[in-house]
């Protein structure tokens, strides 16, 4: 079956099937998703500029340091104190 549309664009329909608006914050920090070995987590996570960062325990951004990571979410540590 022949793709109509050019090379690594995406076609109309699918976009906007694809796409949901304010679904993340833009105020602060989102998790877009969890993944890897059980022992060794990482997770994309969403800045207020909207950049998207691949962290694992111990990454630090300028919203915090991640703390840990499990199949439930982020722990970021913000100035000492511990956020979820």
């Amino acid at each position: 079956m022949a793709n109509p549309s050019p090379a690594g664009a995406t076609p109309a329909n699918v976009a906007e099937m694809a796409t949901q608006s304010g679904v993340l914050s833009r105020a602060g920090l989102s998790l877009i998703g969890v993944f890897g070995r059980e022992a060794d987590l990482q997770a994309l996570v969403r800045d207020s500029n909207g950049k998207v960062h691949r962290v694992a325990k111990g990454t630090k951004l300028a919203a915090g340091r991640i703390v840990g990571i499990n199949a439930a979410g982020v722990m970021l540590e913000k100035h000492a104190a511990q956020c979820i």
